[in-house]
């Protein structure tokens, strides 16, 4: 939020410190200054090698060469049609200025002005911005002659003096300007560019910032007076108000004025709009913004006419309810917008006028029909021959009878309607964070205390306001131990009280405490225990975050207790990053949508608030997220092996839903990296992933695993899929994608691997294993190679060798399989490596031996196995 120092000002007294002593208080209070631009003061002169605490830009204006001035006539240029002279008063002496200001070019010939127009003028020597570069280019004024004429000082735009971009006419000060003044005295100014976090919402407004520095420096702040003088009939004699979900309207406050006349701003309030960021309109719609950006509560104004001559006869009825799905609106900056049921609206019985909280409707807006007619006129070639002929043609009357809202909104339902239409706006950029209700009636007295000032006008008697949800604030009991243990500073109760009080917190102190209520503008103060934490923030920051001493902890450190689950899947990651595998990290939400491209299900535990529709769900599939990843990697390299470990989410009825955890891998592409020493890399296959997810398992240190075919796994290719148990029970599947689920996304040529784990059941089966001596014998090893039938499965042969060697047999391996007619029809070779080990022995060849034979033999009755020679 852009602040300019002078506004600041209004509120309380800065004297005595410096722009960057200001931004530097806001900061360490945390409300961070990213920018200061100076807008006619001077800029601060830094010392070489000194440090710039803040980004700093603008320019300041010479005090001696730029001064207000005042044009007492406008005549013509005797060689150029489209320049003008000036007869200027600058204070001291009579002036003749060249200009091509189009904004004064019809008083040329008019004579001496009955009122002369009060400008920013600049002398010779002057260093401005030029006006006709791009950008912010410095110059300096020079004598010169331009078509005769002398020229050596100049009346200025907005963009010479640095407040704006707009350079198509001269500044028009404001009548009670003064003659002679030093420009700096008068409109010199600097812009704060402050970062309002969500927690500070409260100070997206002048008076909140001015409330934040009156409490750190201990000065008073000055708030607005708001006494209106009102006559005529009351407005609640002619409006009513009907609120029909105070959920999502707590708050609705309405006022009247009478007789307005729509005119531009006074200048120095259209300055500070547009240092504010905010663009001068005309001087009704610039009292609601400026009222907003005053106090932080959001205004809209209505044409009082066209809400009577819609209601008829009858008294004007406003309600607030929920779009219906498929209503439409047009909005103010001309877009026709369909609604859905999750917006508010403000109707009256016609039907709607506003999108609540975030713009009003094109139908009941403030209308200036002079500026309508101009910015017609001057979009014609021939204006007046097509005035008469009626192709130029107007709404009507300007307004003249407003009636002006305030009021408060849902914010998590205003935050979800701008983003859906796309209508940042500074109402809901305030709305959607938070707007106190009691802010409603003093923002719209102040409103209307601002048209009436600006546009004349009567205020009528009363408000209209309903109120139908009050929130209630916030009680919490603080201690001077709470503030000694957990800011490490000694304060009394009356200290603490002091210190809150600064910020308008209520405060009473009592012997054993001091109980704090919470200000009527403040929505982010918790009760129990989060509400001392809030309470005692705000004390920390009255008192001086740069002001708390550094201290060492008091209180004696928690003992250090692991996290064994924690510490296990910690221990899992580095398995897999050792085995080359990449771990990603993937959004928690999706959509159902993508979900199904894998696997369909039923029910989804779903987002209240889903920041956008591709996720309004949680998970139900890590495999789905871990391809998600894949897709958007995909063309970026020739192979991924890629992992993630975290929760799926399984709704249960009524209840917070079952969340285990998982590991799923995906695999794809080449074996090896292409390089000048490797040709036609083979690409890489089921085996690829089964070995990885052996090593994975023996990291593990698990035993008793076995591989099962199976086809129960929709997502998996059938015949090229596997279970895996451990200890007879089954903690995964993996195998190749299936083609059908594979062509639901975009992952190439190459075959694609997926695993998934039940990381809960896999923790579950995980020995707790210690150490065990190295063996003091020798081994000895042996290859032998088994004939079996095709059907045979490798690993029931491996369990058997295992099984009939007992302990003796230390190890097996499978290292080749061979398949050929010479070993017959339906038949393969085995090849195991086996190694023979005694504990209390050395082992001989012939006790190896008979081991071997029992094998052999066992595995000739169990599976038909021979051994070939």
């Amino acid at each position: 939020m852009k602040i300019p120092l002078s506004w600041l000002k209004d509120f309380i007294d800065l004297s005595g410190l410096s722009v960057e002593d200001i931004a530097r208080k806001l900061t360490l209070a945390g409300m961070e200054v990213d920018e200061i631009l100076y807008v006619g003061l001077p800029m601060p002169v830094y010392k070489e090698g000194e440090k710039h605490e803040f980004k700093t830009n603008g320019i300041g204006w010479d005090r001696e060469k730029l001064v207000v001035a005042e044009i007492r006539e406008v005549k013509a240029h005797p060689n150029a049609d489209k320049l003008t002279l000036l007869d200027l008063y600058d204070g001291q002496q009579d002036q003749v200025v060249l200009t091509g200001a189009p904004n004064i070019f019809h008083l040329k010939g008019a004579g001496k002005l009955e009122k002369p127009i009060k400008v920013a003028y600049a002398k010779e020597g002057t260093t401005l911005y030029d006006g006709h570069a791009d950008g912010q280019v410095l110059m300096t004024l020079k004598r010169a002659k331009i078509r005769g004429v002398d020229s050596y000082s100049m009346v200025c735009s907005e963009k010479e003096l640095g407040i704006t971009e707009e350079s198509d006419g001269i500044i028009i000060l404001d009548d009670d300007a003064p003659v002679g003044m030093p420009l700096a005295d008068y409109l010199g100014d600097a812009v704060l560019d402050i970062s309002i976090l969500p927690n500070m919402a409260r100070n997206a407004n002048v008076i909140g910032i001015a409330r934040e520095l009156a409490a750190m420096l201990g000065r008073e702040l000055k708030k607005p007076v708001t006494k209106l003088n009102v006559s005529g009939e009351s407005v609640t004699k002619s409006v009513e108000i009907e609120i029909s979900d105070p959920e999502l309207n707590p708050r609705f406050v309405a006022g009247l004025i009478r007789n307005v006349e729509i005119k531009p701003s006074p200048y120095q309030i259209q300055r500070r709009l547009k240092l504010a960021g905010v663009r001068p309109i005309n001087n009704v719609v610039d009292a609601t913004n400026y009222a907003m950006l005053e106090l932080g509560e959001p205004l809209h104004a209505f044409d009082y006419d066209v809400l009577k001559a819609r209601a008829g006869d009858k008294k004007i009825k406003i309600s607030t309810r929920a779009a219906k799905d498929g209503e439409k609106l047009t909005t103010l900056d001309g877009n026709t917008r369909t609604l859905t049921s999750m917006n508010v609206l403000v109707c009256d019985e016609q039907g709607p006028l506003s999108l609540a909280g975030v713009m009003g409707g094109s139908e009941s807006e403030v209308y200036d029909a002079s500026k309508e007619l101009l910015d017609a006129v001057s979009n014609e070639a021939k204006p007046d021959e097509k005035m008469q002929q009626g192709k130029i043609s107007i709404r009507g009357t300007s307004t003249v009878n407003v009636l002006l809202e305030g009021a408060a909104w849902n914010f998590i339902n205003i935050r979800r309607t701008a983003k859906q239409h796309n209508l940042p706006s500074e109402a809901s950029f305030r709305f959607s964070r938070g707007v106190h209700p009691a802010l409603a009636e003093g923002g719209v007295s102040l409103g209307l205390k601002y048209m009436a000032e600006w546009a004349g006008g009567t205020i009528a008697p009363g408000l209209v306001d309903t109120y139908p949800l009050p929130p209630k604030d916030a009680v919490v009991d603080v201690t001077s131990n709470d503030v000694k243990r957990w800011l490490g500073i000694d304060l009394t109760h009356a200290q603490i009280a002091e210190l809150l009080s600064r910020l308008e917190f209520k405060c009473e102190v009592s012997n054993d405490k001091v109980r704090v209520t919470s200000p009527n503008h403040r929505m982010d103060i918790g009760e129990g225990v989060v509400g001392i934490a809030d309470v005692l923030e705000e004390v920390a920051r009255s008192y001086g975050y740069d002001n708390i001493p550094t201290t060492t902890m008091s209180d004696a450190l928690p003992p250090q207790v692991g996290n064994p689950i924690h510490e296990w899947e910690e221990h899992l990651r580095d398995l897999l990053v050792a085995l080359g595998l990449q771990e990603v990290v993937s959004y928690r939400m999706t959509s159902p949508e993508k979900e199904a491209r894998i696997a369909k299900h039923a029910d989804y535990v779903r987002m209240a608030n889903p920041i956008t529709p591709d996720k309004s769900v949680l998970r139900r599939s890590l495999i789905a997220s871990v391809l998600d990843s894949l897709e958007k990697n995909i063309r970026y390299s020739e192979a991924f092996s890629f992992f993630e470990v975290g929760s799926v989410f399984e709704p249960i009825k009524n209840e917070l839903p079952n969340e285990p955890r998982k590991l799923a891998i995906a695999m794809t592409g080449l074996r090896e990296a292409t390089a000048w020493d490797v040709k036609d890399s083979p690409k890489l296959d089921f085996f690829d992933l089964k070995g990885r997810i052996e090593l994975m398992l023996s990291g593990l240190r698990l035993t008793n695993i076995s591989y099962t075919a199976t086809d129960a796994y929709s997502h998996l290719h059938p015949g090229k899929a596997a279970e895996i148990k451990v200890n007879g029970q089954v903690v995964g599947a993996f195998g190749e994608l299936h083609p059908l689920v594979k062509e639901q996304y975009e992952l190439g040529d190459s075959a694609v691997l997926v695993a998934e784990f039940d990381l809960e059941t896999l923790r579950a089966v995980a020995p707790t294993y210690g150490i065990k001596t190295i063996p003091e014998t020798p081994s000895i090893y042996e290859d032998i190679a088994l004939i079996v039938d095709e059907s045979v499965l490798a690993e029931s042969v491996e369990a058997l060798i295992r099984q009939t060697g007992g302990r003796s047999v230390t190890n097996v391996r499978l290292f080749d399989l061979y398949r050929d007619e010479k070993i017959g029809a339906g038949k393969k070779s085995l090849a195991y490596s086996l190694t023979y080990q005694a504990g209390d022995k050395t082992m001989t060849d012939a006790e190896a031996a008979a081991i071997r034979n029992k094998i052999v033999k066992r595995l000739e009755k169990e599976v038909g196995a021979k051994l070939r020679s």
